[in-house]
């Protein structure tokens, strides 16, 4: 029995991971290609004899794949050739090596799902050329090509401009040959009409208001003559673009308000490279209440409301119908802007019994406004019981302060409603009042009671005296 409690312990959980660990192991050994070493995240082929002749796979409908983010090659001198769908396998692959081989060719589609690429590195092997179409989409931080026998054209410029961009020590180390077999070194190649593009976006003015239309112009220059295309992101409006060589146009029609802040960019491309001219979009639209809240507890009470609006909206709070004088206690608090979006709460402080009601936001702008109301409750009225309301304690926070209202003045002290202040002013009001009356009372009582003594005293006085005289009057015979 011991032994059984003994083995269902943690040596029992041990003893199971290790089990999984050669599990994995040994699915990662069936998986691997022939000539090569895998592990749960890395593929390594090294060993020249036999070698591989293509690139490397791991089993078809293999879900390890997906896990792999390191591939390693060296010393195979049969492997040339990298296919388009030889990587789309390993998605979530960051670091490529293959170096002291035979690559030639890579297909320009070769790395078209492998989005987390950062560092590839294909030194000293047999290429000649290379398109910059295999890089275009990848955020690239190393790519290392030293001791290619490339050719001097200017297909292999953009290599050039991709070294000096990112100040890569390897540029004095590439070397290519001109027509004379000459070793020429890469940061001195000078090809004639082979140059970066040149993108020019020109817009009227990008404010405009929502559900109205606007077109922008683009023309593009370079040699070689570069293609030019539109970049806009997750626009949500209606576009449509017109491109005829350097030449191009998009217009956006019914534009919406989520489309405010967008980037637009005219894109210019050609061998060597490219340029892009962006601008961004400005949209001016009413405001609207998004949301609107019941009041929440937190250091404060807190009614929490999201607005949208732009140009930034002004808002005003009411309160049963009248304007809310806004103070220290009851105040408007914006947490989050986010663009065209403010998300923020009506804070009060310590609210009583004489804050409970209705509560009405009203944003506005000059495109137009928006109000919802929220009907609020803090507390019972005191001596009723307010079971029925169990979310609302009668608490007291701390003051710990936020940050003032930045969407306009909120304030109208023409018409004040009772906040904590005056609440706690009108109690302190009403003791002072029924200590006087008590104490009033007390001493007009003691007056009468001393009254009723003094009066019953001189009555008393006088009977004695009358007493006296009457037992000294002398006896006549």
């Amino acid at each position: 029995m011991s032994s059984w409690i003994r083995w269902h312990g943690p040596a029992m959980a041990r003893l199971w991971g290790f089990c999984w660990l050669v599990v994995g192991f040994w699915r990662a050994a069936l998986a691997c290609p022939t000539s090569c070493k895998c592990s749960a995240s890395r593929i390594w082929c090294s060993d020249p004899s036999p070698g591989i002749v293509a690139f490397p796979r791991l089993e078809p409908n293999s879900a390890d794949s997906e896990n792999i983010t390191e591939i390693f090659i060296a010393n195979q001198k049969r492997l040339e050739i990298i296919n388009e769908d030889d990587i789309e396998a390993y998605v979530g692959l960051r670091n490529l090596t293959i170096v002291d081989s035979g690559l030639k060719f890579v297909a320009h589609k070769a790395f078209l799902k492998n989005s987390n690429l950062q560092h590839i590195n294909f030194t000293r092997n047999k290429l000649t050329s290379l398109s910059r179409k295999h890089f275009r989409h990848l955020d690239l931080s190393e790519l290392i090509l030293v001791g290619n026998p490339f050719t001097c054209s200017c297909d292999i410029m953009w290599i050039k401009t991709f070294q000096e961009a990112k100040s890569s020590p390897d540029t004095e180390d590439l070397y290519c040959l001109n027509e004379s077999s000459k070793n020429i070194p890469l940061a001195n190649l000078q090809i004639p009409n082979c140059g970066l593009p040149s993108a020019n976006l020109a817009a009227p003015n990008l404010t405009v208001e929502e559900g109205k239309s606007i077109t922008l112009s683009c023309s593009v220059a370079g040699d070689p003559v570069p293609n030019m295309y539109w970049d806009v992101g997750n626009l949500v409006s209606k576009h449509m673009n017109e491109t005829s060589h350097t030449q191009g146009s998009l217009r956006i029609t019914n534009i919406s308000s989520d489309d405010s802040g967008k980037q637009i960019s005219c894109v210019a491309e050609n061998l060597v490279g490219e340029d892009q001219d962006s601008v961004n979009l400005t949209v001016h639209f009413a405001p609207t209440i998004t949301f609107l809240e019941s009041p929440t507890s937190d250091h404060h009470w807190c009614i929490p409301f999201t607005v949208k609006g732009n140009p930034k909206p002004a808002l005003q709070w009411f309160y049963n119908g009248a304007i809310l004088n806004e103070s220290k206690y009851i105040c408007t608090k914006i947490h989050v802007t986010n663009h065209t979006e403010y998300h923020g709460c009506l804070q009060l402080d310590n609210p009583t019994h004489m804050n409970n009601g209705d509560y009405t936001l009203i944003a506005k702008n000059e495109y137009g406004k928006d109000e919802k109301q929220i009907s609020a409750h803090f507390m019972g009225w005191p001596g009723i019981d307010d079971g029925a309301n169990p979310n609302y304690p009668d608490v007291i926070y701390e003051d710990y302060g936020t940050a003032a209202n930045d969407v306009g003045d909120t304030t109208n002290r023409s018409n004040e409603i009772p906040s904590t202040d005056v609440t706690d002013k009108t109690g302190r009001e009403h003791l002072s009042v029924y200590a006087v009356v008590v104490i009033a009372s007390v001493v007009g009582f003691c007056l009468l009671v001393m009254l009723f003594l003094l009066k019953l005293a001189r009555h008393s006085k006088f009977g004695m005296k009358g007493f006296v005289l009457f037992h000294k009057i002398p006896l006549d015979g």
